[in-house]
């Protein structure tokens, strides 16, 4: 890699990370607003549970697209190593 793409590589992985951090944080603010209403503005319902666990669930796929399967993960490239392995091993056979 020439320094350029690994400085362009950087560049997107920091974005992707710094976007879930503030994916994560807005998750937190509006959260704790929901769980107040909830608790204090429309009585002891525990309705804030819905919200916070269908966006939690979103959170952590988003945390599993950029720390694990992301642009350049660890997982990723070594699933790219490993196919390239094998097509070069079919193409040296055939």
């Amino acid at each position: 890699m020439t320094p350029e793409d690994i400085e362009q590589l950087a560049r997107r992985r920091a974005n992707a990370k710094l976007g879930w951090y503030m994916h994560a944080l807005v998750f937190v603010l509006v959260n704790a607003v929901i769980f107040m209403m909830s608790r204090y503005a429309f009585g002891d319902r525990p309705w804030s549970v819905y919200p916070l666990l269908g966006w939690g669930l979103g959170l952590v796929l988003h945390a599993v697209s950029v720390f694990v399967l992301g642009s350049g993960s660890g997982f990723r490239e070594r699933m790219v190593h490993k196919e390239r392995e094998r097509l070069q091993r079919e193409r040296d056979k055939g």
